[in-house]
């Protein structure tokens, strides 16, 4: 191409590689798979590379990640946080290999560490203890998350040695293991949330979160491998780095090897791949970096990535099979989601018959048609998707895929509400929602009903015997004997365990119904704020917005279940089933914190946070998450965060634990 061509080129990978940025480290969705997004920036990087006067200061190889977000406070990097060069090919080591090798003047070792797919984080440490933490951001300026990272148990709060440096900067990565992934993913599909799309997006997306005591609920974990400001303290090599790590008290990668040479990097990698399923985290490669650390400075920087380390990924393990049909699933919300029916195919230890398809947009964006050849990965190795087509294998047989205009089970019309994508069902009577309703009633985190699994409940859907989950309450053992594979005893086992659950309290009631939005967490923060059902279902949206951890959106989902009067008549019927719609009652304890506000920061020895506002409540007062000039006290446990600092700032008295303990006495 000549340069007018050139610029052209480059301006649209510049605003296309710009987009998938902000989706990727922004909003935590990205659209595109890494090696799609590695061949365009590829290409952007050889046309800069042959025509310099087309780089523009808002290039993505100038810079190395997304911006900061507004809500949380901006950190500077004293050393940028660089990411990476990588590359898929073998030769192309060879070749970085050769380029360190010519600016040596001693012998050169590497070291070779699994590559985490994760989000990178900074932790500084004054004199030992943890100052701040912080995320890359654009390898200059990063968000301040140090009151989140506290919440990772992998992240020391002060470092495990007698004499710490003055400062040390330690850099790594903060992920969600894969099982703990995919238990997650469950949960959230059970309490009517949308599934994260793979473990690195749902770490991204935790520690974007603005409350601290969400993120503590999410199974983050970290991994440790490089060092940014230091005072104090000097490395000779990586190992040694390493190392020293691992004695201060930080988990380091669980294997890495120590390689002569690049002969010896390349046989390593070989063994690294056959364990790549063998770590809790994501593994998309291995990363390879100059030992002597003596080396770096001459070998330098770019304005990206260092000169002395590289990083080779692996293909993705995916398989190639056909896509015999597309069918539409109806989930426990309503909402229509296709599903590949694919030629079985083995992926990462697995046979795949069905993968999802997320949404009619994702079909159009990938152009999937009925009778493709398609490729099918497992996100996060655990949820299997198809990532793309073939279409160089197309015949012209294929047949192009449009969502159903009426729900596919009930024949109800489907509708898109405004601002979604996705298409929904709103017959609360269509079997498929009943079914999917029934299993999350009956499930452990909700009335816990031993016995009625997913088989069950499809029989009892399918010959009419119950219809929501107030007509459990009426099964005789006479009509459930009468299933397949049910039997008078196992009958009888399912009708105690039915009955046994009418002593669930309250907040795993409201969890079982399925409210949109309200997960276990949220009921049981309703349920302290709510005496009984009648009060909560009389709320308007303002006052449910006063309560912590219940923003607009949830407040609008829970105002809007309870103004529907098929909702409101379940709700009798389960009350006259006899369910429990009250707060457990607890012994009164007058009015003496009336009129006084709380905020809770810290850990408390003697109770949870949730007990002590409990124990704020049953005297009157009330407790917020964010401290203001309103605010009566701010009751410090064990390492507080940066609500501590504002109280002083404001002039808010501050409690300890015994304080706090003495004043509601």
């Amino acid at each position: 191409m000549n340069k007018a061509q050139a610029r052209k080129r480059a301006a649209v990978l510049r605003r296309e590689l710009n987009r998938h940025n902000h989706l990727y480290y922004v909003l935590a969705k990205p659209e595109i798979s890494d090696r799609d997004y590695d061949a365009l920036y590829g290409e952007l990087r050889e046309i800069e590379t042959a025509y310099p006067d087309v780089v523009q200061p808002d290039s993505p190889t100038l810079r190395v990640g997304g911006s900061p977000l507004s809500q949380f406070r901006s950190v500077r990097h004293r050393e940028p946080m660089l990411s990476l060069d990588n590359t898929y090919a073998r030769d192309e080591l060879v070749e970085f290999d050769r380029r360190v090798r010519r600016l040596a003047d001693a012998p050169v070792t590497y070291v070779l560490e699994p590559k985490v797919d994760g989000v990178a984080v900074s932790l500084r440490y004054e004199k030992g203890v943890l100052t701040v933490g912080s995320t890359r951001g654009d390898g200059q300026t990063g968000d301040d998350i140090t009151a989140n990272l506290r919440t990772v148990h992998a992240v020391p709060l002060r470092l495990q040695t007698p004499e710490p440096p003055a400062l040390l900067e330690v850099r790594g990565e903060v992920y969600m293991p894969k099982y703990d992934f995919a238990r997650l993913n469950r949960d959230r599909q059970e309490a009517g949330e949308e599934p994260f799309a793979n473990p690195r997006n749902a770490a991204a997306g935790s520690l974007k979160l603005l409350d601290p005591a969400i993120v503590a609920r999410r199974p983050l974990d970290a991994v440790f491998y490089a060092a940014g400001e230091r005072d104090g303290i000097a490395f000779e090599t990586h190992l040694a780095l390493l190392d020293t790590l691992q004695a201060f008290g930080l988990r380091i990668p669980p294997r890495h090897w120590h390689c002569d040479d690049m002969g010896a990097v390349l046989q390593r990698l070989d063994e690294l791949e056959t364990k790549r399923h063998d770590f809790p985290f994501e593994m998309d490669g291995g990363v390879v970096k100059v030992n002597e650390r003596n080396r770096y400075e001459r070998r330098g920087i770019t304005a990206k990535s260092p000169r002395w380390a590289i990083a080779y990924k692996y293909a993705a393990e995916r398989g190639e099979t056909t896509l015999r049909a597309i069918t539409v699933q109806v989930g426990r919300t309503g909402v229509l989601t296709p599903v590949a029916e694919l030629d079985p195919v083995s992926v990462a230890g697995s046979v795949i018959r069905r993968a999802t398809l997320h949404n009619a947009e994702e079909i159009r964006r990938k152009d999937i048609r009925v009778g493709d050849r398609v490729f099918v990965e497992k996100a996060g190795e655990v949820i299997p998707a198809v990532v793309g087509v073939r279409l160089d294998a197309r015949t012209g047989a294929e047949k192009a895929f449009a969502m159903p205009d009426r729900c596919p089970v009930c024949g109800h019309e489907a509708v898109r509400r405004e601002n979604e994508v996705a298409l929904r069902c709103e017959n609360l009577q269509c079997p498929a929602q009943i079914k999917r309703w029934l299993n999350h009633f009956a499930s452990r985190g909700a009335l816990d009903i031993e016995g009625l699994g997913e088989a069950l409940v499809d029989q009892l859907v399918t010959r009419g015997l119950v219809k929501s989950p107030a007509d459990l309450y009426r099964l005789t053992a006479d009509r459930v004997a009468g299933l397949e594979r049910m039997a008078e005893k196992s009958a009888a086992n399912l009708i105690r365990a039915i009955e046994k659950s009418k002593e669930q309290p309250f907040r795993r009631v409201l969890f079982g119904l399925g409210v949109r939005q309200v997960g276990a967490k949220s009921a049981q923060t309703l349920e302290e704020h709510f005496e009984d059902v009648a009060a909560l279902m009389n709320a308007d949206v303002e006052a449910l917005e006063q309560i912590p951890d219940i923003g607009p959106i949830v407040a609008a989902s829970i105002v809007a279940f309870f103004r529907d009067s098929r909702n409101r008549k379940l709700i009798r019927d389960l009350e006259k089933a006899g369910l429990t719609f009250t707060r457990e009652k607890r012994a009164r304890t007058g009015r003496s914190l009336a009129g006084k506000i709380f905020v809770l920061t810290g850990a408390l020895e003697s109770c949870t946070r949730e007990e002590a506002a409990r124990r704020i409540r049953d005297r009157g007062g009330r407790t917020s998450s964010s401290v203001s000039a309103k605010t009566s006290y701010v009751v410090a446990g064990r390492d507080p965060g940066s609500k501590l600092a504002k109280a002083g700032k404001l002039g808010v008295p501050v409690l300890d634990e015994q304080a706090f303990l003495k004043l509601i006495r």
